[in-house]
């Protein structure tokens, strides 16, 4: 039998407001017990809306609470720092992703988290959800993978705007943040590709000072003879988020949502509709993980799960430098 965990939030973002505060309201395994952030008026205002004590400081926090988990929803170059405190004082961590911002940080967190036995999770939500692990039974009905295509846009009125627009602050643009989750879902469906050719702007917003890309393709290649595309933009509606995957057999496409299975000539022949489309993910997310911490539940979205994205990160950044493609396997800390 799991006995409840005691859950804090760090970083008090948008995120954090939206999803992990309601998460832990509504899952059954965790409690809420103090919330921090380095913005005094937010700590302030987000423990007094949730009733429980708000920090500025991380390790008085852990040192006053003791929770036995931490959700880590801060800005991407801050992540280290909040898993290595949090490691130090023996508290677990569920962190937003990515993982890391480069493969040398991404190697030293994966060993520093097995050296302390510090359980660490990324929140990649769609593994999760229903929809998304029924597309990966699908592909099983349509053989041998040759083509993938994946897109995943929306509108963001001021791309320079915060941390996200600094490429050193955030570790890259949209591929590394929002795109994050499609990668994930790549990955998860077909492992890491073997070739990966990428180019990136930020064109979208003339005159605005900011280098993290608002838009990336990256093409892909398997020496299995699978290639294809990742679409991501933070810049360009309408919101989409497809990736479909077709084999000898017909394809599969998974949406926000729904997952269909097409015959070879295009009509659906298997779907699963999910209403609504998102039916909150992060509630069971935050009980698998304390099911994790009893010993109850694999972890299936750890550190060494995690060190192949940041090598696709790293190695679709270099090809945009050298204009030619890179191997993810030689970005592999």
């Amino acid at each position: 039998m799991s006995v409840i965990k005691r859950a804090a939030v760090v970083g008090l973002g948008v995120q954090a407001r939206k999803d992990h505060l309601p998460g832990l309201v509504e899952c059954r395994l965790a409690d809420l017990v103090a919330v921090c952030d380095v913005d005094t008026g937010q700590a302030a205002a987000v423990a007094g809306t949730w009733q429980v004590p708000g920090y500025t400081d991380l390790p008085a926090m852990l040192d006053a609470v003791r929770p036995d988990f931490v959700i880590a929803a801060v800005p991407h170059h801050a992540g280290r720092e909040v898993v290595e405190t949090c490691a130090g004082a023996g508290v677990h961590v569920m962190k937003e992703k990515p993982f890391a911002t480069d493969p040398h940080e991404a190697a030293d967190l994966a060993a520093l988290c097995g050296k302390a036995g510090t359980e660490l999770m990324v929140t990649v939500q769609r593994r999760f959800h229903p929809v998304y692990a029924a597309a990966l039974q699908m592909l099983e009905q349509v053989g041998t993978p040759y083509l993938v295509e994946g897109r995943y846009t929306f509108h963001c009125p001021d791309p320079a705007a915060g941390w996200r627009g600094r490429a050193q602050l955030a570790g890259g643009g949209c591929l590394a943040d929002m795109g994050y989750h499609l990668i994930d879902l790549l990955l998860w469906y077909l492992g890491l590709p073997d070739r990966v050719l990428a180019d990136t702007s930020y064109a979208a917003a003339p005159g605005a000072d900011y280098d993290a890309e608002d838009t990336a393709l990256v093409h892909l290649a398997y020496d299995s003879g699978l290639y294809g595309s990742l679409l991501i933009s933070r810049s360009a509606g309408p919101k989409s988020e497809r990736l479909a995957i077709t084999g000898p057999h017909g394809t599969v496409i998974v949406e926000r949502g729904a997952v269909h299975r097409l015959d070879p000539g295009g009509e659906v022949v298997d779907s699963l509709v999910c209403e609504p489309a998102w039916p909150g993910a992060t509630a069971p997310l935050i009980d698998h993980f304390c099911r994790v911490l009893d010993g109850n539940a694999p972890n299936p979205s750890g550190p060494a799960v995690h060190l192949p994205h940041v090598a696709f990160l790293a190695a679709a950044y270099a090809s945009k430098v050298t204009a030619r493609p890179a191997d993810p396997k030689e970005f592999l800390a």
